[in-house]
């Protein structure tokens, strides 16, 4: 039943449900990675919102991208009769898994304003930081108030074919 009431049942509920996650990820992981890479100061978080909105369009373009070999990770790792719980956990930990790393080496190049080999470099040290917060975010806040919105949308939406 969680399947049915907490997950998109159409395209239109997808970009609702994919624009709530990544709106919450992006507003939270990039000033966090970027504060602990630079300092817990107002002037570094100022600096994280201006390319804030490039990110969010980077994630979204990796969204789409790793949306199919995230599912068939997936499907690889957990058996169909498997519970819900088990299916969504998995998925958030390949999809944070297949993102992280892209976004590793493309958010600091957005976020410094320039393409270097330094992330590329460094990415060994910095990739596990990035993945552990970003699964975090995911599994604890951003997922869980995207399923929540998905919840209250069919409950209308049966509220007002009961109705109708």
């Amino acid at each position: 039943m969680k399947f049915i009431t907490n997950l998109p049942h159409n395209k239109r509920e997808f970009a609702l449900f994919m624009a709530v996650i990544s709106i919450i990820s992006v507003n939270i992981i990039a000033p966090l990675i970027t504060c602990f890479e630079f300092g817990f100061h107002l002037y570094v978080w100022a600096d994280v919102l201006t390319v804030i909105p490039f990110i969010w369009l980077s994630v979204i373009a990796l969204v789409l991208l790793t949306y199919r070999p995230a599912e068939w990770m997936t499907a690889k790792i957990v058996d169909k009769e498997d519970s819900f719980n088990a299916h969504i956990l998995t998925n958030i930990l390949c999809t944070v898994f297949l993102m992280s790393i892209f976004l590793t080496v493309i958010g600091t190049w957005i976020g410094s304003r320039s393409v270097t080999l330094e992330p590329i470099q460094k990415f060994f040290y910095k990739w596990p930081r990035n993945f552990a917060l970003s699964f975090a975010v995911e599994l604890l806040i951003a997922q869980p108030i995207a399923r929540q919105v998905m919840k209250h949308l069919h409950l209308h939406q049966e509220g007002q074919a009961s109705f109708g």
